[in-house]
C-alpha cells in the first residue's frame, strides 16, 4: 500500500530516542522530511544524522515543550527549513515510571503537576503552534503518543495524564477535523526501547527473580506473548500520519500488543 507520504513534512517531538526516534525514522523511510525535536543537542544531532540515511531532510531542533515561546520558535524554524508542515507527532514526555506507585498520602501536587505540564500542556502547545500551517493548506495530521495507563487504574498520575491527552485529542479532532486536519492518540504499552534492559533489571531486583524471568513476566502481559517494539508502534503512527488514515479522527488506538482479559468497544 502506498501511504502517499512522500514529500510530506513532519515535526516529531521527543525525537532523539525511544518511540519518538522510531517514528521519525519510519516517516523518513516513507519519504517524509522530518524535524526532530528534543532538549539535548548531542543526542538529537546523532538521531537526525541516522534518520537522514533515508535520503530525506532530517533537521535537529532543540526545544523544551514546557516553554511556549520555545515551542512557537521551534515550529517557525521547522516550517521555514522544511517549506511547511503537514504532520505533528507529539512524543516528548517523561517515560512511565517503573518504580513503586505512591499511595494517596505520599502523592504530592507536583507529582501530577509536572506530568500535566510536560505531557498534556506540552502536546497542546505544539498542536496550537502547528495548526495554523495545517489549516491554511486544508490538510494535516496530529498524532499524540499517550499510553495504556489511560485504561488502567494502577497509577493515578499515569492514568490522569494519559486520559487527559485522550480527551484533548478528541476535542482537537472535533474542531480541526472538518478542515482536513485529523487528530488521533496512540496508546503504547510497555515498549521495547533503549530503556528496556534497565526496566527489566529493576523488576528482577524488586521481585527477586532472574532477568529472564522478569522479561517473561512482562511478555505475558500482552496477548501476542511478547513486548511490542518502538518500531512496531512507529508503524501504526506512520499509517495515522498518512492520507490513508482519513477514516480515523479523535479516536484512541492501542498499540501495546493486546491486553489480556479486557474488551474495548
Amino acid at each position: 500500500m502506498d501511504l502517499r507520504l512522500s514529500g510530506r513534512r513532519a515535526v516529531v517531538t521527543g525525537g532523539s530516542r525511544g518511540i519518538g526516534f522510531a517514528v521519525a525514522d519510519a516517516l523518513a523511510a516513507e519519504g517524509v522530511d522530518v524535524a526532530l525535536v528534543a532538549r539535548t543537542a548531542e543526542t538529537l544531532q546523532k538521531a537526525a544524522a541516522q534518520v537522514s540515511r533515508h535520503g530525506r531532510r532530517a533537521v535537529a531542533l532543540v526545544a523544551d515543550t514546557a516553554d511556549d515561546d520555545a515551542v512557537r520558535a521551534m515550529v517557525r524554524t521547522a516550517a521555514e527549513q522544511l517549506g511547511g508542515l503537514d504532520i505533528l507527532v507529539n512524543a516528548a514526555a517523561r517515560p512511565a515510571g517503573s518504580g513503586p506507585v505512591p499511595d494517596l498520602a505520599g502523592l504530592t501536587d507536583d507529582d501530577l503537576r509536572v506530568e500535566l505540564e510536560t505531557k498534556l500542556l506540552g502536546y497542546l502547545r505544539c498542536a496550537r503552534a502547528v495548526a495554523p500551517y495545517m489549516l491554511e493548506q486544508g490538510w494535516g495530521r496530529i498524532i499524540n503518543i499517550s499510553g495504556l495507563n489511560a485504561r488502567k487504574s494502577v497509577s493515578l498520575v499515569g492514568s490522569v495524564r494519559n486520559v487527559a491527552v485522550a480527551a484533548m485529542t478528541a476535542a482537537l479532532a472535533e474542531e480541526l477535523g472538518p478542515h482536513g486536519v485529523n487528530v488521533t492518540v496512540v496508546h503504547p504499552g510497555l515498549t521495547v526501547t533503549e530503556r528496556t534492559p534497565g526496566v527489566i533489571a529493576d523488576r528482577a531486583r524488586a521481585r527477586g527473580v532472574t532477568e529472564g524471568e522478569a522479561r517473561a513476566q512482562l511478555d505475558a502481559t500482552t496477548t501476542v506473548g511478547r513486548l511490542i517494539t518502538a518500531e512496531e508502534v512507529a508503524d501504526v503512527v506512520t499509517f495515522l500520519a498518512s492520507p490513508r488514515s482519513v477514516a480515523i479522527n479523535g479516536d484512541a488506538i492501542a498499540a501495546g500488543g493486546g491486553t489480556p482479559g479486557v474488551v474495548h468497544y
